[in-house]
């Protein structure tokens, strides 16, 4: 990621920080009507799980600019994901979930440079995290 695109992302989600309860709840209704299969992991009451996700995305956006500083947090977050069965080929969809997301949130500040910049830092992360529990890095089905 370049320095622009870091603070890209760290500009658009304080935009969505203020209201993140709705984002979370919108980001994981995109996710179930995507993948139904992946609800199975989740709780039945997803208002923890809600405050974790938006909590857990702060703490990515701003170690952005101190990657390594949050990469031992994504890896052991990644190898707990293990064991709720979460699988190499869902980091695409959550993404994509993602990036919808914050598309619908965002509206006219969602330009072409904000997405690449978002797809940077999800693909990062997420490439980080699938090689910290899977051993290796698992192409994109």
């Amino acid at each position: 990621m370049t320095p622009d695109q870091v603070k890209l992302v760290q500009g658009t989600f304080s935009k969505v920080a203020p209201i993140s309860e709705q984002t979370a709840v919108v980001f994981y209704d995109r996710l179930f009507e995507v993948a139904p299969v992946v609800k199975a992991m989740f709780p039945s009451d997803m208002s923890e799980q809600r405050k974790k996700l938006m909590a857990t995305l702060a703490v990515v956006v701003n170690g952005l600019t101190d990657l390594p500083s949050i990469l031992p947090a994504a890896s052991a977050l990644a190898k707990r994901h293990v064991g709720y069965g979460a699988r190499p080929e869902h980091y695409p969809v959550v993404g994509a979930a993602l990036l919808w997301t914050l598309e619908e949130g965002l509206g006219n500040a969602w330009t072409p440079d904000v997405a690449a910049a978002w797809t940077a830092a999800y693909d990062t992360l997420s490439g980080y995290m699938i090689s910290e529990a899977y051993g290796s890095a698992q192409p994109a089905e």
